[in-house]
């Protein structure tokens, strides 16, 4: 019979586990001391972990979205709409591709077609003449 090794795993999960919280309340710290934008991104970015994982620790996700919420939100770099003849230009290159393909797959359905017609034949002719 096996010894029960499960209280090392146990130990190893939980040594693993504070080693990442350590980091991620670290991440957060120094996030915080520079100024910077503490997001749930920002924090799992620097700390090397997972924003899911973040968002399951109740302390860390309490003391982001308080520091995130602290902080004068600043506007977001508004990102240009691609003007309409750009659109347009895309749409009318779009629907071009889109007629050659349409052609290229008649194309190739007549092909297969004849080489079907072909291979048909070929093995109509085998049996008659055995």
């Amino acid at each position: 019979m096996r010894a029960d090794n499960s209280r090392h795993i146990r130990q190893a999960a939980e040594r693993r586990h504070e080693l990442t919280r350590s980091k991620a309340v670290a991440a957060l710290r120094e996030l915080e001391n520079q100024g910077g934008a503490v997001t749930f991104e920002a924090v799992a970015a620097a700390a090397g972990v997972s924003r899911s994982w973040l968002y399951t620790q109740a302390d860390l996700r309490a003391d982001i979205i308080g520091l995130r919420d602290d902080r004068p939100r600043q506007p977001r770099a508004s990102r240009s709409s691609a003007s309409t003849g750009s659109v347009r230009a895309r749409l009318t290159a779009s629907l071009e591709r889109n007629r050659e393909l349409t052609a290229e797959i008649e194309r190739l359905r007549h092909q297969l077609a004849l080489a079907l017609g072909h291979a048909r034949r070929r093995n109509s002719a085998g049996t008659e003449e055995a």
